[in-house]
């Protein structure tokens, strides 16, 4: 038991390991936050349930939006977060394009 602990400590400990993957991530959820809380200063609105709850809370929001975020890249190896910065990469896409659409009309 000691042993998983300490492995699992040292693994998590080490943000040199796959710091592309990891920056990325973190990265793409920092902008995904800067968009989202543009988008709603402009007056759009959030089609995520969730985070609409959470806008009402900014203490919270950015909690969910940034904290959550890097104590997962932190403990997690970057080639999990290979799947999760593809889609996060959509979701800031997908807000670009909305925001542009937005801004154009």
């Amino acid at each position: 038991m000691n042993r998983m602990a300490t492995g699992w400590w040292e693994s998590t400990a080490t943000f040199k390991k796959c710091t592309v993957e990891k920056t990325s991530f973190v990265f793409l959820c920092l902008l995904d936050l800067i968009l989202t809380m543009a988008a709603v200063n402009l007056g759009l609105t959030e089609i995520n349930p969730l985070v609409g709850y959470l806008i009402q809370i900014p203490a919270l929001f950015l909690m969910v939006k940034m904290f959550i975020p890097v104590v997962i890249a932190w403990i997690l190896p970057g080639k999990l977060l290979l799947p999760s910065i593809g889609l996060l990469a959509l979701v800031v896409i997908w807000n670009i394009k909305e925001l542009v659409i937005f801004l154009v009309q």
